[in-house]
């Protein structure tokens, strides 16, 4: 499964990468204005994070939402959560009721076709990866972020060889599909919100291809979430 899973999103991504010419890094103003009220509400969308914390056992681990992504998420024994309020356009509502903010400002930014919540446990370290396709943009805001003993951000983005330290309360956006590790070099968690971004601006073949990747992965989704609804309620009766 995991060898279908690279070879597919590797020949998407070839695909882009001969249409598409982008920095790693992007201007946030010019790509994604509304990200402006995020950074806006973050400590809002912090303490509804800070709440799911409480209770963090219940949150899936990555690989346990999507099993392709263990090389990644159960590589070190340290724990990569992911509370997932919307994912390739379709809305998971018992999720998004948790966290009513977030959820609004989601709601009111049609551009957001994936958004979630993500808790790294201390010193877990994310190896370097790429996301699967150039259609989107990810959006990367601190909410908890553990701080060094010299004063800066404890856990390091590193996108494309070049290190980020982002701070709570600061935003990131970026092209996933360049290479990417994440580590949390501390002794507390680190929570961050991730969103998925429509790109804009793309030659039109790009973005019907685009359109149909996303349409493909929300459909898969929405299959995913009925059966396991239909599961929980066959186990209830």
């Amino acid at each position: 499964m995991n060898n279908l899973y690279d070879l597919s999103t590797g020949l998407i991504r070839r695909l882009y990468d001969k249409r598409l010419s982008d920095s790693p890094v992007l201007d946030m103003a010019a790509r994604f204005p509304e990200a402006r009220r995020f950074v806006a509400d973050w400590r809002a969308l912090r303490d509804e994070a800070l709440m799911l914390a409480e209770n963090l056992g219940q949150v899936p681990r990555f690989h346990e939402l999507m099993m392709e992504q263990a090389s990644i998420s159960a590589n070190d024994g340290r724990d990569w959560r992911m509370f997932v309020l919307k994912a390739y356009g379709v809305p998971v509502s018992r999720n998004m009721s948790r966290c009513p903010r977030l959820a609004a400002l989601v709601e009111e930014t049609p551009d957001v076709l994936s958004a979630a919540l993500s808790f790294l446990a201390p010193h877990k370290h994310i190896p370097s990866h790429r996301g699967p396709f150039r259609g989107v943009l990810r959006f990367y805001l601190g909410l908890a972020v553990p701080i060094a003993p010299d004063g800066r951000p404890a856990t390091v983005l590193t996108i494309d060889g070049i290190e980020y330290h982002i701070a709570s309360g600061e935003a990131l956006l970026w092209d996933d599909t360049f290479p990417h590790e994440v580590r949390n070099d501390s002794e507390a968690p680190r929570i961050a919100l991730l969103l998925d971004i429509r790109r804009r601006g793309m030659p039109p073949d790009m973005e019907l291809l685009s359109r149909l990747l996303i349409g493909v992965a929300g459909t898969a989704v929405w299959m995913r979430s009925r059966n396991e609804n239909h599961g929980s309620e066959a186990r209830r009766q």
